[in-house]
């Protein structure tokens, strides 16, 4: 009596250790979408196994593969949330009055805000360099957004409102090389905001650029 109570109270035990197993919080796909950006960003998209990701979840791959496909899959959702981002800043273009030099500071203000609010997101876009067609169709995007701000650029050089003397699309990739560049320093919950850091952005760039 006393071995069966025993090997039931194993059974109860195991019972029970399956049961605190299976309590373990989960991840969706969101958080396991954020947790893959991070090592991403550490130790870059090539040197970042399907393992690694499944350690660093604490879960199995099946786990993850229950929510994508894969890592390109992951790569494909974390720079279309940079990239949607700035494209819905060109979708709010034609609402914002005055001239095209207004829009392209709106665009480049706006730029700030979306690099300040998924600021993983954004730096692990500006480091893809076309090596999988995931990466590929991420820098034509890119270029698509550049040839927008070089447009604007033109068209405010036309109006008279900002210096011809220098090739609309080198000052487009100057504007955006600094706002880029926020990647490479900034960090939330710093001594400077995202509004502040838009307006500081905004008054190097416009007051150098502006005739006026």
């Amino acid at each position: 009596m006393a071995e069966g109570r025993g090997r039931q109270g194993d059974r109860t035990a195991t019972a029970g250790a399956g049961r605190s197993r299976r309590g373990r919080p989960g991840h969706d796909r969101e958080s396991l979408l954020r947790i893959a950006v991070g090592l991403f960003n550490e130790r870059g998209f090539d040197g970042t196994s399907m393992d690694d990701l499944a350690r660093e979840l604490g879960v199995t791959k099946a786990a993850i593969y229950h929510h994508v496909s894969g890592k390109q899959e992951l790569l494909r959702l974390a720079v279309d949330r940079a990239l949607d981002g700035l494209f819905a800043l060109v979708d709010e273009l034609d609402t914002v009055p005055g001239r095209a030099v207004d829009r392209l500071e709106h665009l480049v203000r706006g730029s700030v805000t979306v690099l300040v609010d998924r600021l993983p997101y954004v730096t692990l876009l500006l480091r893809v360099r076309g090596n999988t067609p995931v990466e590929r169709d991420a820098l034509e995007r890119r270029r698509e957004f550049d040839r927008i701000v070089a447009g604007l650029v033109a068209e405010a050089v036309a109006d008279g409102d900002l210096r011809g003397d220098v090739d609309p699309a080198t000052t487009a990739r100057l504007l955006f090389g600094m706002v880029n560049s926020l990647i490479e320093w900034y960090r939330p919950h710093g001594h400077i905001g995202g509004p502040d850091l838009a307006d500081a952005v905004a008054t190097v760039a416009f007051d150098g650029l502006r005739t006026t």
